[in-house]
């Protein structure tokens, strides 16, 4: 600027806004610079790549991700490979530095093809990183040479990256193995959601709120923290990774455990045999959830099949949880207990253990340390889990009149236990319930298993009915189109119990209406299965008539 001015040469001196570029690790203000890079056309090399996609060689996952696949190779340009930096593979170029002869091959060249001098200098530059990883499914295994690895894993079957280098690798590596290989390097793209912080932003070093996964394993546990990724790692939406939801996670784990512990107890007399091929139940409850079992075994592999790795999740821990603990486990400890019986008791033993390792075996690819402890203590042969056959589905087992009984018993211990609750009457306390209603195969299941509702739904008894006769001074609830009763203890706070019953009868109008909407649409009738508009008339009904069983119990009550 000086030099301008002394020279006469500055006409005027004004301040420029403008956009300066910084270097994104130290902050230093970057200075273009004009200077010779290699590049490669890219063009003839994306043609076959975007037909790989298109004609199903290769499977993006989720799909939505082909549009931007497509709109980068479309829109391709010629690609810059040379970068200025100290590591990196050198550019195969030299130059010879008596007739600047540019000489480009595999091998170093020992004298100049143009004059013959042997003063050549290779490129300083080096390759981009991600030219050098778009040969990875291949240059790893021997090629350009021959190899048995590369004739055995090459086009591998699934690819697993995220979305943001789908074109920076994901592509390259399309167009470098079908260039130099001739096919496409992986068969299935599956693109996995990018884990963020609890307040929906991306990790950063800047930011701060990167979450270290050596401290989070170390606080809650490896199986908890990957379960926890599998379970929200839904197709196309980012996680929100919150400690909370570890924990949450880490419940199961210690409920996995808890619930193997009570099985193992029984195990000491059951051979490998009979648990690995299970037995032909007699008792309802292990008939149940050999029957649930099977269907869970169909629904987690298709899962697994797609992609949808957060479903295979969330129906294992519904499984487990829910059916195997909560349910099963309650109903089948009169037998594991010996009260009903040895014969009894070694079927539930066998079945018990069995369902156990085939969720053991089903969990393990989300939850690998814990199941290999676990099965690892029952009778089974092989060395580990991790190489055991994932389950298979057997419809053969499936039993669909044991999944309407245990699902009827169900509906009313939990309606008793419900009903137990807003009377307040607390666990400890066991009470009378009443049954009444006209369903013959409902009267029929209760009374066979009364002992399981007596013992699950804290009562001194219970009385199924088909009469009319109804109870005075008691708490009701409609189940099935079935009422049930309990007696208030004591006195009773009638305005509360009135408006127990007319949150309930709320509650199931607008149920009903719902339904009743859906069942007067034109284009539902037409279009939906035959077997779901059946379904609905039939929900529809039992809406009916436990509303009009609670709007006579608020009449009763009134009066």
């Amino acid at each position: 600027m000086e030099d301008l001015k002394e020279g006469g040469f500055l006409a005027s001196l004004e301040d420029y806004q403008h956009s300066v570029g910084r270097c994104y690790r130290c902050s230093t203000v970057i200075e273009p610079l004009i200077s010779r890079q290699w590049f490669v056309r890219m063009k003839e090399l994306a043609e076959p790549a975007i037909e790989a996609v298109r004609d199903g060689r290769i499977n993006i996952v989720p799909r939505s991700w082909e549009k931007t696949y497509f709109e980068w190779m479309n829109n391709i340009r010629d690609w810059c490979i040379s970068r200025q930096i100290w590591w990196g593979h050198r550019i195969p170029v030299w130059t010879c530095q008596s007739c600047n002869e540019v000489v480009v091959q595999v091998d170093e060249p020992q004298a100049c093809p143009g004059c013959d001098s042997k003063e050549l200098v290779q490129e300083d530059d080096v390759l981009d990183t991600w030219f050098s990883s778009a040969l990875w499914p291949f240059s790893t295994m021997g090629w350009p040479g021959e190899s048995k690895t590369l004739e055995k894993f090459y086009p591998t079957s699934c690819l697993v990256t995220g979305f943001d280098i789908l074109f920076f690798w994901v592509a390259r590596m399309i167009m470098m193995g079908i260039k130099f290989m001739g096919d496409v390097p992986f068969r299935h793209v599956y693109i996995h959601a990018l884990v963020r912080d609890a307040e929906g932003r991306k990790m950063s070093k800047s930011l701060g709120n990167i979450i270290d996964p050596l401290v989070i394993i170390e606080k809650f546990g490896a199986d908890a923290f990957r379960f926890t990724l599998a379970a929200f790692a839904a197709m196309g939406r980012d996680i929100r990774l919150d400690e909370d939801r570890i924990e949450g996670y880490r419940h199961f784990v210690n409920k996995i455990w808890n619930a193997a512990k009570l099985v193992l107890q029984y195990t000491d007399e059951i051979t490998t045999e009979q648990i690995e091929s299970g037995i032909d139940p007699a008792e309802l409850h292990n008939r149940w959830i050999r029957s649930r079992l099977d269907s869970v075994v169909e629904l987690s592999t298709q899962a697994l099949e797609d992609y949808r790795f957060n479903d295979m999740a969330e129906t294992l821990y519904q499984f487990f949880w829910h059916e195997f603990c909560d349910w099963y486990l309650e109903l089948a400890k009169p037998s594991l207990y010996g009260s009903r019986g040895d014969e009894s008791r070694t079927e539930t033993a066998i079945t018990a253990a069995s369902v156990l390792e085939i969720s053991l075996r089903m969990l393990h690819p989300v939850m690998p340390f814990l199941t290999e402890d676990i099965w690892q203590n029952l009778p089974v042969e092989g060395e580990s889990i991790m190489i055991a056959s994932y389950p298979e589905s057997d419809k053969s087992i499936r039993d669909e009149a044991s999944e309407e009984a245990v699902q009827i018993l169900q509906d009313f211990i939990t309606g008793i236990r419900n009903l137990r609750s807003e009377m307040g009457i607390v666990p400890s306390v066991t009470v009378t319930a009443t049954v009444v209603g006209s369903d013959k195969k409902v009267r029929s299941i209760l009374e066979d298993n009364m002992d399981d509702i007596l013992r699950l739904a804290r009562l001194d008894a219970l009385e199924v009915s088909d009469t009319t006769e109804i109870p005075e001074d008691a708490s009701t609830t409609v189940v099935r189109g079935q009422e049930i009763f309990i007696p208030f203890p004591g006195s009773v706070d009638v305005e509360a119990e009135r408006d127990r019953i007319g949150r309930e009868l709320q509650k199931i109008t607008s149920e009903l209406e719902k339904v009743q909407s859906k069942l007067s649409n034109a284009q539902f009738l037409e279009k939906a299965p035959s077997q779901v508009v059946q379904k609905n008339r039939g929900i529809a009904e039992e809406l009916r008539t436990a509303r009009d069983k609670l709007r006579v119990s608020l009449e009763r009550l009134g009066a």
